[in-house]
Formats: C-alpha cells, sequence, structure tokens
C-alpha cells in the first residue's frame, strides 16, 4: 500500500529546502525526496575553487545567514553545501535522501498523484518539481570522438590537473566558461575562449555589488526577459574577492579569444566572425548599467562615491582586430574541449500532460494547469531573480501559500 502524504518535493536543492521552510510554517504535511544527497549539485556538479557569483548578504535565504565568513565575501562550495546542510537540520526538513522519484501519474479516479520512487509508491495531492535549472549537460554534437582530444561539459570540470597535458578550448563565456577558463589561464595552460552574445555586469560599481544595483534598478523583479535575450549568458565572477569578468584583460594574459564556435571539420574547429561584436555588446550592456546607476544616483540624491575609472575600456587585442576563424587542434596542441554550454531540462518522471510542445513546462508563476502540480526554481518562473537562492524563497512562500489554500491549512 503506497504511503500517503499531503505534499511531495522532488529536490533537495536550494528550492526544494525553500519550499519545505514555508510548507513547514504553514502546517502542511510534506516529504523531500532527494536521488542523491541535500545540494547535490554544489557537491557534484562544480568545480573545486567555485565561489558563489553573489556577496554572501545577498546568495543566501533571509532565513540564515552563512556561518563564518563576512558578508561581503564570496561563499566557496563546500560553504554553500554546509549552508543548506545546516539549513535542513534547523527546519527538521522531512528530506529522504538517496531516493529517486521516477514516474509521477495521476491516481486513477482521484485527484491525488502516483508517485513511484526507488524505494517504493507514495500517494500525494500535491507535487513540487524543485529539481532545479541544472538537469542534463548538454554538449553540441559537433566533434567525433577523436583519439588525442578529450571532451567534457564543465559540469565535469574539477581543477586544472584533473586533465591532460596540453591547451584547452573553452566554449562558452558565461559564468562559468569565463572562470573556468581564467583558471586554466592562472595555472599556466595555454587557453583558447570561445565567446558568444553575453551580458557583461560591472563587480562592483560606485562602491556597490552588482547585485545591489540590479535591485534598486529594479531587474531583478522583471516579469519577463527582453525579447531574443531570454538564453543569453552573464560573465560575472566572484573569485580572487570579486572581480570584473574583463576579456580583454584576458587575452593580454596570454588568452586567445574566439567568436562563436561554428563547426567541425577534419580536427579543425571552425568560429564564427563575431568575437569583436559580442564583445562591444557585452560593453554596451556594462556601460548602460553604469549611466542607469549614476541616474539614479543622481535622482534620489544618494551620496555614493564617483568611480570614474569603472568606465574605462582597455585597447583591442590582436585576436579581436585580427580574429582566429580556425583553430587546428592537433597542431595548436588542444587536448581538451571544456564545453561551457548549459543544461536542458528534464522531467522525464513527470507523466502529466503539463507541458508544451518544445518540453517546458506549462505554468502561470509556477502553478501549473494541472491542479496541485507546482515548479519551482526555474529560471524567470515569476521574475528574473526566481532560480537565485533568495529568489526562490520568494517563490517558494508564494506556492506555499497556494497548497495551504488548497488543503485549509493557510493560518
Amino acid at each position: 500500500m503506497a504511503e500517503r502524504v499531503n505534499t511531495v518535493i522532488v529536490g533537495g536543492g536550494q528550492a526544494g529546502l525553500a519550499m519545505s521552510a514555508h510548507l513547514r510554517s504553514q502546517g502542511v504535511e510534506h516529504l523531500v525526496l532527494e536521488r542523491h544527497r541535500v545540494a547535490e549539485r554544489w557537491r557534484s556538479a562544480r568545480w573545486d575553487s567555485l565561489v558563489a557569483n553573489g556577496p554572501a548578504w545577498h546568495d543566501r535565504f533571509p532565513a540564515q545567514e552563512f556561518a563564518g565568513i563576512g558578508g561581503d565575501d564570496f561563499a566557496t562550495r563546500d560553504d554553500v553545501i554546509a549552508y543548506f546542510e545546516s539549513f535542513a537540520d534547523a527546519i527538521g526538513s522531512p528530506v529522504r535522501c538517496g531516493v529517486e522519484v521516477t514516474s509521477v501519474t495521476r491516481q486513477t479516479g482521484t485527484s491525488a498523484f502516483l508517485v513511484e520512487t526507488s524505494h517504493g509508491q507514495l500517494e500525494a495531492q500535491n507535487i513540487v518539481a524543485a529539481t532545479g535549472p541544472f538537469q542534463t549537460p548538454v554538449i553540441p554534437p559537433l566533434v567525433p570522438d577523436t583519439p588525442g582530444i578529450t571532451q567534457i561539459h564543465s559540469a565535469q570540470y574539477r581543477n586544472p590537473d584533473q586533465l591532460g597535458d596540453g591547451g584547452v578550448l573553452v566554449v562558452g563565456a558565461g559564468s562559468s566558461g569565463s572562470q573556468i577558463a581564467d583558471e586554466l589561464l592562472r595555472s599556466g595552460r595555454r587557453v583558447f575562449l570561445s565567446i558568444g552574445p553575453h551580458d557583461r555586469p560591472p563587480r562592483r560599481y560606485r562602491g556597490k555589488d552588482f547585485v545591489w544595483w540590479l535591485g534598486v534598478l529594479g531587474k531583478w523583479a522583471l516579469k519577463t526577459p527582453p525579447q531574443g535575450r531570454e538564453h543569453v549568458t552573464i560573465a560575472v565572477s566572484g573569485a580572487h574577492g570579486g572581480e570584473t569578468v574583463d576579456f580583454r584583460r584576458f587575452a593580454a594574459r596570454g588568452m586567445t579569444l574566439l567568436g562563436m564556435t561554428a563547426r567541425h571539420d577534419g580536427g579543425v574547429m571552425h568560429f564564427a566572425d563575431d568575437l569583436a561584436r559580442n564583445i562591444m555588446a557585452g560593453d554596451d550592456n556594462y556601460l548602460g548599467l553604469l549611466d542607469e546607476a549614476d541616474a539614479y544616483v543622481a535622482a534620489n540624491g544618494i551620496d555614493l562615491p564617483e568611480d570614474p575609472a569603472a568606465r574605462l575600456i582597455g585597447s583591442d587585442p590582436d585576436c579581436m582586430t585580427r580574429p582566429v576563424r580556425s583553430l587546428d587542434l592537433a597542431t595548436e596542441g588542444v587536448s581538451t574541449i571544456i564545453w561551457a554550454t548549459g543544461y536542458k531540462q528534464d522531467f522525464d518522471w513527470l507523466k502529466l500532460a503539463c507541458f508544451h510542445g518544445d518540453g517546458r513546462p506549462q505554468h502561470k508563476e509556477g502553478i501549473a494547469e494541472v491542479p496541485g502540480l507546482y515548479f519551482l526554481g526555474l529560471p524567470w518562473l515569476s521574475m528574473r531573480g526566481s532560480s537565485f537562492i533568495w529568489g526562490v524563497w520568494e517563490d517558494a512562500a508564494r506556492l506555499a501559500g497556494d497548497i495551504a489554500a488548497r488543503h485549509g491549512t493557510a493560518p
């Protein structure tokens, strides 16, 4: 006989724990099912030196601060793991680790869901899909298996010593790609970085972190992305105390910058003629945010120090003015390709009519068209900040309130 519980939360990361905290405060009985360990993505799908992209005062739940680090510091991977572990303990979250959900179906003739797991069946009135935005790594099928060339996704990268001898091509220059390329360059590797369209915010401006500026300028609360920029990456880093990502400085230190990766043919990688355009568009995004920040300071009479140095843009390196359009991997000694090319969502376990034709979940700010089904932690779920630690907390509070109202447990 299936175990009965009001709400099953699938996923024990930041989204699942935030939902557990809010359901607990609403008096809703629930279970969190995690197929591995709490905060597993931070354990097994992040590189060793990773730090959070936002300062500790910002990248956290409002209910708990980080232990042992300052508010303006950037939490390490281990700091984040310890944070979520201690949070789960503090709220008494009913997490069951090592339990994989294999399918969720509507139980015939009832409004309940039947949850099949690696440890038996459960019956639930509500399902919260809280598996997050980083589900299945995507490697474009461009380069066939080739002797002498190792291909890994950024989720598999740990440190420079993991890689064989030789140069490295990093494809993708968002937060992961730019930080990994920088680390490899600092380790003495020859590094090639393929750069596509991106946003490039300042790490700090006029004494404030960029996450603060996005807040006061209303950008975290945006409901929909600008048209045509739904999937634009953000080149930002908390590494080395927090520095603005500057691709021109990467080049000045010896990194070869390339345009978007286009194709592979006979051991040769070919790149689009868009490197300068992509970098200059990133500059426009950077300078545009500075302009908005200055206008906000003036309009509100805020006393913040001037920061003219932030507007200095370095000279274009040779690889921008004379772009490399093709790269013979063997000739250039490239032995590793790291694909920092993102992830796709995977809801194969959710056997319900709740998806668009392209596989995206059908929902309105996390509330699915199927009664009792909820999504949490996805990018742009209700706002730009929805997939961030603090943003998922806000969405979880709203969805937990909806669940409590449906079952008459709301205070």
